[in-house]
């Protein structure tokens, strides 16, 4: 059975570091891109990372280019979101998602065809 879940969220102060974790099932490990998203409420839900089954191709969305980081360890059946310098405007939940087409999915954001339950991160003085 596919599952995604997330790992690491909670309440940190604008400039510190976070890092998300997220680990997939067996079934999923290594035969699918993985991507991070975004949600803030009100606003749609938007792409910000994502990494393709090799990890050579990476892909980040403007507002989080040069600051965040995504990486996976299939051997470990996990994928992170390493998040520097953060920002009041980061706070949100942190959604992780797999999908089979990669170039869909990071460099178009394309619908993932599996996603995490969310977690949420805070960012605040």
């Amino acid at each position: 059975q596919a599952q995604v879940e997330e790992f690491g969220g909670g309440l940190v102060q604008p400039g510190q570091s976070l890092t998300l974790s997220c680990v997939t099932s067996e079934v999923l490990t290594g035969t699918y891109a993985i991507a991070w998203y975004r949600q803030v409420p009100g606003k749609e839900r938007e792409g910000i990372a994502c990494v393709d089954r090799t990890g050579r191709l990476k892909n980040y969305a403007e507002s989080v280019k040069g600051r965040f980081t995504v990486s996976r360890d299939d051997n470990n059946r996990t994928a992170f979101l390493q998040m520097n310098n953060l920002k009041p405007e980061d706070t949100g939940t942190y959604f992780c998602a797999t999908g089979r087409l990669e170039y869909s999915l990071c460099m178009k954001w394309a619908t993932p065809d599996y996603w995490g339950p969310g977690t949420q991160v805070t960012v605040s003085s």
